[in-house]
């Protein structure tokens, strides 16, 4: 059989590291190209058109790793929303602790789907940008973000005295 004729590798390979990477206690964190279409994240958190998702067990509820996309609900900041990232906006998965992970080449298959969904939800504006910025390998900017501010951080803890307040 012609490799163009086999279903894409991303979604296999993409569990076979999750389970691996949180088998060994690490963290598994996606790198998602933000920009292309059918990709549902908050857009509050995106940095150079990809974000950077947790999605450790602990981290999401509802965690579907199907052949055609990733889809969970996680807090962002305190609120909850509901993720939603076809497999062909996925670029890498790595573990927080280590890096240890994979980034993924680009498929035929891919290619095609994502053509064929930008032909039919044509978007009403133009793109206006003059500015096309350079391709940025995602694991630069995971570098860069892992230990920046990460929406999956908890909240500083309260100073003071601690006190309950009554609420009728």
């Amino acid at each position: 059989m012609d490799m163009e004729n086999m279903t894409p590798r991303r979604p296999y390979l993409l569990r076979a590291f999750y389970d691996w990477l949180v088998d060994n206690d690490l963290t598994p964190h996606l790198v998602v190209d933000a920009m292309l279409p059918g990709v549902k994240v908050p857009m509050e958190f995106v940095s150079d058109g990809q974000i950077i998702l947790n999605i450790a067990p602990m981290a999401v509820g509802n965690l579907e790793l199907s052949n055609e996309a990733v889809s969970f609900s996680a807090r962002f900041s305190g609120r909850p929303h509901s993720v939603i990232v076809p497999m062909y906006a996925v670029l890498a998965i790595y573990a927080r602790e280590n890096g240890a992970g994979t980034m993924f080449e680009p498929e035929a298959a891919y290619d095609t789907e994502s053509a064929i969904y930008d032909d039919e939800h044509v978007s009403a504006e133009e793109n206006t940008d003059d500015d096309v910025s350079p391709a940025v390998s995602p694991f630069a900017v995971v570098t860069e973000t892992v230990d920046g501010d990460e929406p999956d951080d908890e909240p500083p803890r309260p100073r003071g005295r601690p006190s309950l307040r009554v609420v009728k």
